[in-house]
């Protein structure tokens, strides 16, 4: 669960392109919404049923022109520092290289397993060539070209067979007690969040370490309100290096999602939502788990009437269509308004994430919206659909049996996932229906 491999190498060795093929099957976690190209560097890439997230450092060297070698090499070691498995992309046309061997001897020095994928190695020439890179140290080269997508399959097999194995009586009761985590972009109040939910009454919070080194559960039992805390933030203290930040947030950001059932969005009310909002909203979706947001910082926007408050809210929620059932809640953390708030209305939407509905419930309703409202013909074809159910998945998905499933519309989806939403409260949960051949 939450398994980071970090692809690193220096310039031009061909990471986006890898990293491209690996996540490209899955489209990047972050949709091209507006924002730099820098906000595609990470996704989630599945391989014989095992799923992971892949970073791309090559996004995070440096803002100037001119690439520093220092810079790079900090990049290694936050990667290494951060992820559990590392790809080490080297180029087999210009050989071993200076920054090659510094990155190695950085490598060599740590335990994390490291895969040494040699580039754009596409004949039998260049695969001799690929020998020189065992004096690297680090074991045997996988050669691939990452334009063709050669070898790439024996890469994912070496990363696979070295992600700890999964278990699920772990999993079980793990998933009893609600998870929850706060996130958002730095200087929202997330750590003022934290710590004015734990910061008085210490005894009752009992920091236990997480499934991953990473993120740690802080059990919270007071006010009738049962969860698990999952902190990301704060663990070890970081030199200020600015080009890092973003990419060290970025990590610990999936991390602490992936460790969730429903993550607390934080804004700040001066500044809306940006494109760094939308990326971390983007990756809370794709990873189907449960979104608040919270609007800190409230007591700073001059005279707040409740219309002030609900046209923010319908601007917000214009920014996250087409998915914007998501609660909304006005806090200031440090005037501790409304916290609690946020709280429940987070494990409401825990429960939520949970909910089920009987076959024949759902048909009864769905049914007759269909054939008053059927999808479109097309091409002189009527579209029929037989009956509905709700799959049997950790997370709210809905399998609609149907004689034309590849002409069944998005806006037809968006149509059925609305009504859906009107009759059952899935308010905050991400939804997936699926049309299938019947």
């Amino acid at each position: 669960m939450g398994n980071i491999v970090a692809i690193v190498g220096r310039p031009n060795v061909g990471k986006s392109t890898l990293f491209n093929r690996l996540v490209g099957m899955r489209q990047a976690i972050v949709d091209a919404t507006e924002g730099t190209t820098r906000d595609r560097h990470y996704g989630t890439t599945d391989w014989n049923g095992r799923e992971f997230t892949v970073i791309d450092t090559g996004g995070f060297t440096v803002n100037s022109e001119d690439i520093f070698e220092q810079a790079i090499c900090r990049q290694v070691q936050l990667a290494i520092e951060e992820a559990d498995e590392l790809i080490f992309m080297v180029d087999v046309e210009t050989g071993i290289t200076d920054l090659d061997l510094t990155m190695a001897e950085l490598l060599r020095k740590q335990s994390k397993p490291v895969h040494l994928a040699v580039n754009k190695v596409d004949n039998s020439m260049r695969q001799t060539d690929s020998y020189e890179f065992y004096s690297l140290g680090l074991g045997d080269p996988i050669t691939i070209s990452s334009m063709t997508g050669s070898g790439t399959g024996e890469l994912l097999d070496a990363v696979v067979a070295s992600l700890p194995p999964e278990t699920p009586e772990e999993k079980e009761e793990e998933e009893k007690i609600p998870k929850i985590t706060i996130v958002g972009r730095p200087n929202v109040g997330k750590s003022s969040l934290t710590n004015a939910l734990l910061g008085e009454e210490r005894n009752i919070v009992t920091p236990i370490a997480g499934t991953t080194r990473d993120a740690i559960h802080t059990y919270y039992n007071k006010f009738g309100m049962e969860f698990n805390l999952v902190d990301t933030a704060g663990l070890r203290k970081k030199q200020k290096v600015t080009d890092d930040l973003e990419f060290y947030s970025v990590m610990r950001t999936i991390r602490a999602i992936e460790e969730c059932d429903t993550a607390i969005l934080m804004l700040d009310a001066a500044q809306g939502v940006d494109a760094q909002d939308m990326n971390i909203f983007h990756l809370i979706v794709k990873n189907r788990k449960g979104c608040v947001i919270v609007v800190n910082k409230w007591d700073t926007i001059p005279d707040k009437q409740s219309n002030t408050m609900k046209e923010y809210a319908a601007q917000i929620r214009g920014k996250l269509a087409p998915f914007n059932d998501v609660p909304i809640v006005f806090t200031s953390v440090t005037e501790k308004q409304r916290i609690f708030d946020a709280l429940k209305m987070a494990l409401h939407v825990c429960d939520n994430r949970k909910r089920r509905i009987p076959t024949s419930e759902l048909n009864d309703f769905i049914l007759p919206i269909i054939e008053q409202t059927p999808p479109p013909a097309i091409k002189g074809k009527y579209i029929r659909i037989k009956y509905a159910m709700m799959l049997p998945t950790p997370t709210p998905q809905f399998a609609f049996f149907v004689n034309l499933p590849q002409y069944v519309k998005d806006h037809y989806r968006r149509f059925l996932e609305n009504r859906i939403r009107e009759e059952w409260d899935f308010s905050g949960v991400p939804m997936q229906i699926y049309f299938r051949q019947k």
